[in-house]
């Protein structure tokens, strides 16, 4: 038996958080998403609308997940409601939405797993965060095949930069990983390594730092920035999310 020290409810997911950050940032931002019509599903398309962030919803289940954390930030996802994959009937819709956007992200779900051809097809450069893969996860391996851009983090890769040699060598133009306290590293498509350093936070809950970091570095890279001065701009857009209980601070003060 273990008594948690403190609990509080947020917007959870990994979507949310890169198109609040992407939101701060001033980026133009369109986020498909689904939730149902129940009391948490209204409650979590009242919160991005007062948080700015542009929202195109479907209906269907509202995802609900339960994190449990340590001081360390260590994390357990446990997933209690997710959302099946779509009928396909917006897809024409979504394509042209696609092909005129300056990057697609996709996250590991199964609506956008069922989305990987309609991305590919549309040209424009595709953006995967792929969390805590191990390297072996087979539902994990189309959006590798797919992406322009691949991020993870180091908690189940024995080897992070020997995986981000063989993203690049697969075909992916940058491969990232985030590594906590110790920042993140980088292989761009000549096979240079870049490293850079965490920026000063005070850190009062971890979660959504890593899709920060993702949405300071594809918005600096939008904006021609070189490869060392995004991860920089990702590690500063990270340390802004670590000091609030929510995704970002946009959410203070509409969730309290």
């Amino acid at each position: 038996m273990q008594f948690a020290e403190d609990s509080w409810e947020t917007v959870g997911g990994t979507s949310a958080g890169k198109a609040l950050s992407l939101t701060a940032l001033g980026r133009p931002v369109v986020l498909h998403a689904m939730s149902g019509q129940d009391e948490d599903g209204q409650r979590l398309r009242a919160a991005l609308d007062a948080a700015g962030v542009g929202v195109r919803w479907t209906d269907g289940v509202t995802e609900r997940h339960l994190n449990l954390m340590t001081r360390a930030g260590e994390r357990v996802s446990l997933y209690l409601a997710s959302p099946s994959a779509g009928a396909g009937q917006d897809d024409a819709e979504l394509a042209a939405e696609f092909a005129a956007a300056d990057a697609v992200v996709l996250d590991l779900a199964a609506e956008p797993a069922r989305l990987l051809p309609v991305a590919r097809q549309s040209g424009t450069p595709l953006w995967v965060d792929v969390h805590d893969y191990d390297g072996t996860a087979a539902f994990h391996r189309p959006f590798l095949a797919a992406a322009h851009a691949v991020f993870c983090n180091a908690d189940r890769l024995e080897s992070p930069v020997e995986f981000l040699r063989a993203t690049v060598a697969s075909g992916a133009s940058l491969a990232v990983c985030t590594l906590g306290a110790d920042g993140a590293v980088a292989v761009d498509a000549d096979g240079t390594e870049w490293r850079v350093p965490a920026a000063p936070a005070e850190v009062v809950d971890t979660n959504g730092a890593g899709d920060a970091f993702l949405a300071g570095v594809l918005d600096a890279r939008l904006d021609g920035a070189r490869l060392d001065a995004a991860l920089a701009a990702g590690a500063r857009t990270a340390s802004l999310v670590l000091g609030t209980r929510h995704l970002h601070p946009l959410l203070d003060p509409v969730l309290g």
